[in-house]
């Protein structure tokens, strides 16, 4: 499907490169204080309500785990939560007067959205409709920013999807790479009729993250490009204003961190939103995502105009929803927006929406049938609640996994000859196949991202390196001190993901020692690592274009890849097995140390 600029056919009409949606249905202005001559100001309320990271979840229900979803903090999850705090607040505002935006990352995160790009694929001819479209549609979304993870199954997917939504895909910094014109709507615009006095028109700038030229490099280089959102948003917030908005909103899949996870690769910032807040001027609220982190309300003042910025990124997977309570006054002829307070909502305050249930129970239960389908026996319970600081047999299975399929497509090649390494992540941290019946849930609970697989060249000093950085998870622990689990890991805020096994060889991490210089008696086939010998690493996709920022990785020659999901491989490896037993796959390859003496 071509890149070009789209007209959105639904509810509204394309108006330069964005999407405008006029005659809205009339909502009452509030008469207030006097103004000037003793005239009462014109005065209305607006309510903008946001998602974001919904990744796939409609219902409250865990598909990994074959039940209804519960944590330790009483959250609850899925748009059909979300429907019902919707309905909630339109009834109480008058949907006349609320807008509902997300803030991307829609279409992956779940065997439910998996299940609808690759076993039941929303492409094929006479396909379903997603899910995600039916019930956002459902529920009455105006416009949904664009997540990096919108792209992991291909453009050709997310276009399909883009046509069957009923709201506009936004994305001002989602470019043509060879024009540079935006290939999806930068923005959406929406007039507000307020008897008595002149319309309120609201604007909605989505941008989204750069990183995915780097994550999904395989599926866009060539094809599209993301410029920063800070450049983009000081190239259209000014034309939104010139256009007659009176409030402009950003819906944006960046975090407020100022981090990224990317390294030097793009000269972009990953979680920019607060940036954008503080730099450019117009912008009166930010609908924030990608972080998963819960911010009710965060003010930013803008450098340039004093004026305060209101930010706020309820929590991923649908379990809260924001409201950003807007306060106009007209006056001097114009509409001027005099105060914004952000606030959320929590779905595990109500029940699901039946009507979203309805419409969704058979796609749900295709799903759960699918997902439960067995694959394999197991001859011991396989787990990873401690697979972050021990040597885990079931990422061992990962591993096995991802050097078995390199072997075999680099066979015959000039590069099979080389020894083969794998990385792999402990993605989760409660994942566990059973003694017994394994089915697809149990592996998809084990690798939980649809990631590929890649093969990449890289000498013995550069994984030596990868191992070094790699290490940098663990705080240090001086020789004789308490170890508390819960606060070795995830030093400096680095997640689970972006710490690597690699199996292949044999080392020592010895967390007494500074980030930097804690690899020790690192070995191959039991003598000293050469550091000039070639080796190949079996890494995902991810890792291989960089994300973490993994030294060397990202450069290193690439001399295979592939479109299947590991997920994929690991199920299709159990299959042929049959019998999943760790004396084929296990073996102890690290350990964490103090002054050479074993930590656990």
């Amino acid at each position: 499907m071509p890149l070009n600029r789209r007209k959105f056919l639904h509810r509204s009409a394309v108006t330069g490169a964005g999407v405008a949606l006029a005659g809205a249905a009339a909502a009452p202005a509030a008469e207030a204080r006097s103004g000037p001559g003793g005239r009462k100001a014109k005065r209305y309320a607006l309510t903008v309500l946001g998602t974001t990271d919904l990744h796939g979840h409609v219902f409250n229900w865990d598909y990994f785990k074959d039940a209804e979803y519960t944590d330790g903090a009483g959250n609850a999850q899925g748009l059909a939560r979300i429907s019902t705090l919707v309905n909630q607040v339109r009834a109480e505002r008058g949907r006349e007067n609320t807008l509902l935006l997300d803030a991307g990352d829609t279409i992956q995160g779940t065997p439910l959205t998996y299940y609808y790009a690759k076993v039941d694929p929303i492409t094929a001819e006479g396909g379903p409709v997603h899910p995600m479209a039916r019930a956002m549609n459902a529920i009455g979304y105006d416009a949904v920013a664009l997540g990096n993870h919108e792209f992991n199954y291909g453009i050709e997917t997310l276009r399909k999807f883009e046509e069957q939504c009923r709201f506009p895909l936004l994305g001002a910094n989602a470019v043509d790479a060879r024009t540079l014109r935006p290939a999806f709507p930068p923005y959406f615009m929406k007039t507000f009729r307020v008897p008595g006095a002149p319309p309120v028109k609201v604007a909605v700038l989505g941008l989204t993250n750069p990183g995915i030229a780097i994550w999904d490099k395989a599926l866009v280089q060539g094809r599209l490009a993301f410029p920063g959102l800070e450049e983009q948003a000081a190239k259209w917030v000014p034309k939104l204003r010139s256009m007659g908005a009176d409030v402009v909103v950003v819906s944006a899949h960046s975090g407020t961190s100022g981090t990224s996870s990317y390294g030097d690769q793009v000269p972009y910032v990953e979680n920019a939103a607060a940036e954008v807040a503080r730099r450019v001027p117009g912008i009166d609220a930010i609908l924030v995502g990608h972080a998963h982190q819960e911010i009710a309300e965060l003010k930013v003042v803008n450098e340039e105009t004093g004026r305060t910025v209101v930010l706020s990124e309820p929590l991923c997977y649908a379990e809260r929803l924001t409201l950003f309570d807007f306060s106009l006054v007209f006056e001097k002829g114009r509409w001027r927006v005099e105060s914004v307070r952000a606030s959320l909502r929590d779905s595990a305050a109500v029940e699901d929406d039946p009507r979203i249930t309805r419409l969704l129970s058979e796609e749900h239960a295709k799903v759960v049938a699918y997902v439960n389908q067995v694959v394999g026996t197991a001859t011991e319970t396989l787990t990873t609640v401690a697979a972050r600081y021990t040597d885990a047999p079931v990422i061992d299975l990962i591993t096995k996994v991802q050097e078995d399929v390199v072997r075999a497509a680099l066979a015959g090649t000039e590069y099979a000859a080389l020894p083969v390494l794998a990385q792999a992540s402990p993605f989760s941290r409660t994942s566990e196949i059973p003694a017994g019946e394994v089915t697809i849930r149990d592996l998809s609970g084990l690798y939980v991202y649809d990631n590929t697989l890649v093969a990449k060249v890289l000498t013995g000093a550069q994984v030596r390196a990868y191992l070094e950085y790699s290490a940098e998870y663990y705080a240090q622990v001086p020789v004789g001190a308490a170890v508390d689990v819960e606060r070795l890991t995830n030093a400096g805020g680095r997640p689970d993901y972006n710490y690597d096994y690699v199996s292949g060889l044999t080392y020592e991490i010895d967390i007494a020692r500074p980030a930097g210089s804690r690899i020790r008696n690192l070995a191959y086939g039991g003598v000293p690592l050469d550091d000039g010998q070639r080796f190949v690493l079996a890494v995902n996709n991810y890792r291989a274009n960089g994300g973490g920022a993994f030294p060397h990785v990202a450069s290193a020659p690439e001399v295979w890849s592939e479109s299947t999901e590991i997920r994929t491989r690991i199920a299709e490896w159990v299959t042929a097995k049959g019998v999943l037993d760790p004396a084929d796959f296990a073996s102890v390859d690290w350990r964490l140390t103090r002054d050479g003496v074993p930590v656990f």
